[in-house]
């Protein structure tokens, strides 16, 4: 029997929910019951009938498994898969970054460990964040942990004064704009597509900004036949494989998440074999982590 083949039995067996992010190794796809973005993983994971989510992603995102699950058992296949952004910010810090701006409403990028979501107003995704923001009314709001997407929701309302905290994502700050013109150059018939954690410098060159859920939606019903991909590599490979008659490029081999890459499909094996790696929240950050995101929910669905 494949390990492919044990894993969909023990899935079987257990009564278990496998989901897997996009930027994760494409052969955990075989295994998955949903691929996607984060908290769109878990939002699917949390209406299944299931008992065990195992979650091949980085850990704040079985974090907010929990949040939303927290009947269900959350793995994560391993231990190490951390999220740099992530970690930028800790509960301390946002308490001081608070402190530092009272009564200034805080908006929380869902890319944060559960306690950061805990402190926040409202919690956002990169594909509502523009939306989220808006919709406070406020003409001045803190924005955690990623500053480069907190800079384009700047550039998007200019009459709210967004003050980012200083956390980033290395993998897409390590795409820089002449990266962009050496692409615009090399394939002039390619729209190119940027993920907002990129720098505004790289933004401000590219053809379409959106989420990992709209660059793949894009790339699937355009006319076009040629892209370039300025986001993680893990979805540059998903394109490849379900548009064979389109070109995609990735804009430099280095845009790889070395978190995102550490689960390999025998780590799925082994987590829902032993039950090793369990994710939990205690019921006082989860209670306020949940407030943060159902509101976001009540706003953009």
């Amino acid at each position: 029997m494949s390990l492919v083949e044990k894993i969909k039995q023990l899935k079987k067996e257990k009564n278990a929910v496998i989901l897997a992010h996009c930027y994760q190794n494409i052969e955990i796809d075989e295994v998955a019951d949903y691929v996607g973005d984060s908290l769109y993983l878990s939002r699917c994971a949390a209406k299944t009938d299931a008992d065990i989510i195992v979650f091949a992603g980085v850990y704040f995102m079985a974090e907010t498994a929990k949040i939303l699950s927290p009947n269900k058992k959350v793995l994560i296949p391993s231990k190490h898969a951390g999220c740099f952004m992530a970690d930028t910010v800790n509960l301390k810090q946002i308490r001081e970054f608070k402190e530092e701006h009272k009564g200034t409403p805080v908006v929380c990028y869902v890319n944060s460990s559960a306690e950061v979501k805990s402190e926040a107003d409202i919690c956002c995704t990169s594909a509502n964040a523009v939306s989220v923001v808006k919709s406070l009314g406020a003409k001045e709001v803190l924005f955690v942990p990623d500053m480069h997407l907190g800079s384009y929701i700047n550039s998007e309302l200019k009459d709210v004064n967004v003050i980012c905290y200083p956390g980033f994502c290395p993998t897409h700050a390590r795409i820089l704009p002449e990266a962009v013109l050496k692409a615009r150059e090399e394939y002039p018939d390619a729209k190119i597509l940027a993920h907002p954690e990129c720098r505004q410098e790289v933004l401000k060159l590219v053809d379409f900004i959106g989420s990992t859920s709209a660059i793949i939606k894009y790339v699937k019903e355009s006319s076009e036949k040629e892209f370039v991909i300025a986001t993680e590599k893990g979805v540059a490979d998903r394109l490849q494989r379900d548009c064979k008659d389109k070109k995609i490029i990735l804009i430099e081999d280095s845009v790889i998440c070395s978190n995102m890459k550490i689960i390999e499909l025998e780590d799925v094996y082994n987590a829902l074999k032993e039950d090793i790696y369990e994710v939990t929240v205690s019921d006082k950050i989860r209670t306020a982590a949940l407030q943060s995101i159902e509101k976001m929910v009540s706003i953009s669905g």
